[in-house]
């Protein structure tokens, strides 16, 4: 459904791989030969060993976290390169995460997913305290480093197709912000088509220069 509405690229998500490891990875690929296949690995240590058992299986990107030991950032940009894969670099809770891509950059990292975790907005909200957006920096990590960026955590459908304004061209449609929380559908029923709409305006920015070229 979601390459027929016109998506580029699938995710196997923490979740997925959590319940179903390389299984699942190698369903979606045998489903879906020709398609980039995410493996959402949420990787902090056996860099090599992870990025090679995912490229084996047949994804064509894998996630680090910036979080992890330097050498483990190392190993996965080292394995990407020689499985023939690529490796997304995620800033979820480092310290200064306009500092966290640009070292996951300079590391080799060949996109940088510049992520407001889950559990830290929610709990945030229990407690009547105020969450940020990946928005709020956005244009700062874009501007710091020379690979692409995405944006995650928190964002409305709306700001999510519109992160390729702030110079981040992946944009991520995650299970939140396109169906009903309750059923797989969105409110009037028709997802297919509403990932359609969300494609075509995302499509319609064309390829997004990375780097300083292009700003909100």
């Amino acid at each position: 459904m979601a390459l027929r509405a016109g998506v580029d690229w699938l995710e196997a998500g923490t979740p997925l791989i959590i319940a179903e490891g390389m299984n699942g990875v190698r369903e979606l690929r045998k489903a879906f030969p020709q398609t980039p296949i995410v493996a959402d690995l949420k990787t902090m240590d056996g860099g090599w060993l992870e990025a090679e058992m995912m490229a084996k299986a047949g994804a064509t990107q894998v996630v680090v976290m910036g979080q992890a030991h330097r050498e483990t950032v190392e190993l996965v940009v080292r394995a990407s390169a020689d499985f023939g894969i690529e490796a997304m670099g995620d800033n979820l809770g480092m310290p200064d995460a306009i500092e966290g891509a640009r070292i996951l950059a300079d590391l080799g990292c060949h996109y940088i997913i510049h992520h407001i975790g889950y559990d830290y907005r929610t709990v945030r909200r229990r407690r009547g305290q105020g969450a940020p957006s990946p928005l709020d920096q956005l244009t700062e990590v874009v501007n710091a480093v020379a690979v692409p960026v995405q944006a995650v955590g928190g964002l409305t459908l709306q700001q999510a197709i519109d992160t390729p304004r702030y110079g981040a061209p992946l944009v991520v449609l995650g299970a939140p912000l396109t169906i009903d929380a309750n059923a797989f559908q969105t409110a009037a029923g028709d997802l297919e088509g509403v990932l359609r709409e969300i494609c075509a305006k995302v499509h319609a920015y064309g390829d997004v220069p990375v780097g300083k070229e292009n700003r909100l």
